[in-house]
């Protein structure tokens, strides 16, 4: 792992109790895929980053956009043998004690790389979360701060024993799911929930979105119900790892245009 630019083995890594990612999680984190060498979508990663900066009013350091700290990253991935195929996780954090009012916007960094499998294709049985909703704020677009909903979303996910929870907003409209964008497919158009339902702004989705206006498809950032997706050609979540399919909504089937995902994967290299 990489602690503020130093190689540290798991058990080297000393962070103090008033550490702010105990004490306030007080931060954000990016996960990237590494693949045949290489950190896929990087580019909107450090765009992310900057965002998740001015939100959290973060100082993050300017090498963080320097090919420098890009091949620092990848030379990371190799020590741990997950060049080929791997999962990055940069967790970025503000430095300094202070209570709910920090004393400095400077950040502590953490990055760790571990081998991985790239995302099956085997369609997901997903249900719709009834015991928690999203919620668009400042911070509700990048990741890390709103975690605890996620793991309660996962935890209900374990009791519905489904692969997946579509997540709604207050207003019952569809938003994300646990650790996916969702997109559905209904008569040519491509459509995937407004930003302000409160879902994150992915990586995936960014590309999926500049891919739709490259090809001339239209899409179309929506708040709709999520009976909508029952109607579509096709459903399918999005993020980083890839694209999966959705087979059934609590039960109900969905129908799979797989043409339709196979031809997006491959315009993405994933």
């Amino acid at each position: 792992m990489l602690y503020n630019n130093h190689l540290l083995q798991e058990q080297e890594l000393q962070v103090p109790v008033s550490d702010r990612a105990f004490q306030y999680n007080d931060g954000f984190f990016e996960t990237a895929i590494i693949a045949d060498g290489r950190l896929r979508f990087w580019a909107q990663h450090q765009q992310r980053m900057q965002e998740a900066a001015e939100a959290l009013q973060l100082q993050v350091p300017p090498y963080f956009f320097d090919t420098a700290f890009e091949e620092q990253l990848l030379a990371l991935a190799r020590h741990e043998a997950a060049d080929r195929y791997g999962r990055l996780k940069l967790k970025v954090w503000r430095a300094g004690a202070g209570l709910y009012t920090p004393n400095t916007n400077a950040v502590n960094w953490l990055a760790t790389a571990q081998p991985a499998s790239p995302a099956p294709y085997t369609p997901l049985h997903i249900g719709v979360c009834r015991n928690v909703h999203t919620v668009p704020t400042p911070l509700s677009q990048v990741k890390g701060p709103n975690a605890p909903l996620y793991v309660l979303a996962g935890l209900e996910k374990q009791a519905q024993q489904k692969d997946d929870l579509l997540l709604l907003s207050a207003a019952g409209m569809v938003s994300e799911m646990i650790s996916s964008n969702v997109f559905w497919l209904r008569e040519n158009v491509l459509y995937t929930p407004a930003l302000e339902t409160g879902c994150v702004k992915g990586i995936l989705r960014r590309n999926i979105i500049g891919w739709c206006q490259s090809q001339g498809i239209a899409c179309q950032e929506v708040k709709h119900a999520p009976e909508q997706l029952l109607q579509a050609e096709a459903v399918f979540a999005a993020n980083v790892t890839g694209i999966r399919g959705v087979a059934s909504i609590n039960g109900a089937p969905v129908r799979q245009q797989e043409s339709f995902l196979t031809m997006l994967r491959q315009d993405l290299h994933l």
